[in-house]
């Protein structure tokens, strides 16, 4: 049953305005928006507590929301959408959601990509959503990066970050030691004297590819623990790709070794 908003200020509406970018709630809400990544999210197991849209949005995708079951169906204009979020909004739906369980270490898939404190919601959805595409269905993360869930890094994967199982940890160094126990082997993407120029990996079944800092890269400590240093061949005079494009085409390299070392 779909429920027309007589009050912009009800209880019920406030994590729409509460839960922007890195917020969460005890509960582990989240918030998403825009169709394309609400429309993905109906088809996964997301649990979803409440929607939030516009008579345009449910005359076009009412049986996908019919097919779930929502507690809660709001319908407003986008202008009192603007209100109830506090901001402008260019899109017609939003939707209030739980997000999953965060994994053990124990119980990751047989590739992971481990991000050292990247700073940006961008990169982080950008990288989840190239994750999503490649197969690379592991991600880990410390606590002091932007979760995968949160708003914008989930636009920016349009929804994919659902598909990709995440583990979030403390410390990287006994996280790396602890994948090394299982067999996994530690790539490192850096620029350095003696690193290996992606064209020459040949990736193990089991393997981490760690991402560093946007700015500051991977500390040598890290470069250290690590069992192989991996460089993207650029042209002269260009000192590095956007982290989320070095996340992409190393998983593909990776991913891809067998076939293209054959080849």
């Amino acid at each position: 049953m779909i429920i027309k908003i007589d009050d912009i200020n009800d209880k019920e509406l406030q994590v729409y305005k509460e839960l922007r970018d890195n917020a969460f709630r005890s509960d582990r809400s989240f918030i998403a928006d825009s169709p394309k990544v609400v429309n993905l999210l109906l088809q996964s197991d997301i649990q979803v507590k409440s929607i939030l849209a516009t008579q345009e949005y449910y005359d076009e995708f009412m049986p996908l929301v019919a097919a779930k079951n929502i507690a809660k169906i709001y319908m407003s204009t986008k202008e009192e959408m603007g209100k109830i979020v506090g901001h402008k909004i260019h899109h017609h739906c939003m939707m209030h959601g739980v997000r999953p369980d965060d994994i053990n270490l124990e119980d990751a898939d047989e590739r992971i990509i481990l991000l050292d404190n990247i700073t940006s919601s961008e990169n982080v959805g950008s990288i989840a959503r190239s994750a999503a595409a490649l197969g690379v269905n592991t991600y880990f993360l410390p606590k002091s990066s932007p979760h995968p869930f949160n708003r914008r890094a989930l636009r920016v994967s349009m929804g994919y970050a659902s598909m990709l199982q995440t583990h979030v940890y403390h410390d990287i160094f006994e996280t790396i030691q602890s994948l090394k126990s299982l067999g996994y082997k530690i790539y490192a993407a850096e620029v350095t004297h003696d690193s290996t120029p992606l064209s020459q990996v040949k990736a193990k079944d089991k393997w981490v590819l760690i991402m560093g800092h946007e700015g500051k890269g991977i500390s040598q400590e890290i470069l250290n623990v690590c069992d192989e240093v991996v460089t993207i061949e650029m042209q002269a005079g260009i000192k590095s790709f956007n982290v989320g494009v070095a996340a992409s085409l190393i998983m593909y390299r990776l991913t891809n070794t067998y076939s293209l070392t054959t080849t």
